[in-house]
């Protein structure tokens, strides 16, 4: 079936590509929402644009306490290059507007006002017509290493800070998705982030978010061995039977997707460390056959409300990034996604 009949889910690049692992005074800058906007509206296959963006919160591409003016300014020129704004980036971590989910009173109560910043920008954004769809990221806002001194008691503490988080989102008519990422106390392995949303107990507003290359990682058990599916030297019958498992269990929970390539190591850059490597789409190296295990996340998505998916390559060198190649083989990639999985 030819990519013509499937007008959903659309196809979104995210903007923090540019901003997550840069440093300023580096080889690797931050690099601008206005430059970030251009290289997504100039990637083509076919016909085939981008339709929208992921927004990350906070500097230098968007101030969480800017005006509504600022806010509706940002919306006009993000429509100018014909593109919508989907899924939102809440600014939950510390040295930015929150602090950790499993923290003392001060730092939950941060978090929570993360999660209000995110929902007042995704209501003006809605109100505006540029944002009809999406949901609002967070993750647990703090390493592993404290978690693993009490298991139990952390998930706990986490879980009730997403409760209080959800209550919020709810009251916008938003939905919170929790980042599957092995840097992210409690949501380090797929049993864990399992067991955390199962404590959380809001499926309606408190859901996951699976990212190709972040959930890879889960297989292999990094930071959680116990957990692990997959040991290395594995068949591709032995990958597709442990995927089955990792999907079936987090797919009904799954309400945000983004499309990724991992080359099976861990990566990290400036204060984002110790996470799966995104690739390039076509990556000689990629474990991944992108088209065929998106399949496994996208199977009922529109039941779960995904109305679009979205591109994640985070810490790629800026002159990758600056090249549009780059991004019409990962347009390229998104599009035969769709294509194999997407709906009328």
């Amino acid at each position: 079936m030819s990519d013509a009949t499937h007008a959903m889910p659309k196809l979104h690049n995210a903007m923090w590509p540019g901003l997550v692992g840069k440093e300023e005074g580096s080889d690797h800058p931050p690099i601008s929402l206005d430059r970030m906007l251009e290289l997504t509206a100039a990637a083509e296959v076919n016909g085939q644009k981008f339709e929208g963006i992921d927004c990350f919160l906070f500097h230098p591409h968007t101030d969480p306490d800017a005006s509504e003016d600022e806010l509706k300014a940002l919306a006009d020129k993000v429509a100018s290059h014909g593109l919508k704004i989907g899924s939102l980036v809440a600014p939950v971590w510390p040295g930015t507007v929150g602090a950790s989910a499993m923290g003392s009173t001060e730092d939950t109560e941060k978090f929570k006002l993360a999660i209000e910043k995110a929902c007042r920008i995704a209501k003006i954004f809605n109100d505006h017509g540029v944002r009809e769809y999406g949901v609002i990221r967070i993750d647990s806002a703090t390493g592993t290493e404290t978690w693993f001194e009490d298991p139990a008691g952390s998930t706990a503490k986490i879980a009730a800070t997403f409760q209080e988080a959800g209550k919020i989102a709810a009251g916008y008519g938003e939905r919170l998705a929790a980042e599957g990422e092995i840097c992210w106390a409690g949501m380090h392995s797929w049993r864990d982030v399992l067991n955390l949303l199962e404590a959380v107990d809001m499926p309606q507003t408190v859901g996951f978010q699976a990212d190709l290359a972040h959930t890879y990682l889960y297989l292999m058990g990094y930071n959680a061995p116990e957990h692990a599916l997959l040991k290395d030297g594995y068949s591709e019958e032995e990958f597709y039977a442990a995927y089955k498992t990792m999907t079936d269990a987090l797919r009904p929970w799954t309400i945000d997707f983004h499309v990724a390539q991992n080359d099976g190591t861990v990566h990290g850059t400036g204060a984002h460390d110790k996470t799966g490597r995104h690739c390039p789409a076509d990556d000689p190296n990629g474990k991944l056959d992108i088209t065929k295990c998106s399949g496994y996340w996208l199977e009922g998505a529109k039941d779960r409300g995904i109305k679009h998916i979205c591109w994640d390559g985070c810490m790629f060198p800026n002159e990758m990034l600056e090249q549009s190649g780059t991004w019409n083989t990962i347009l390229d990639a998104m599009v035969k996604v769709r294509g194999a999985h997407g709906w009328a």
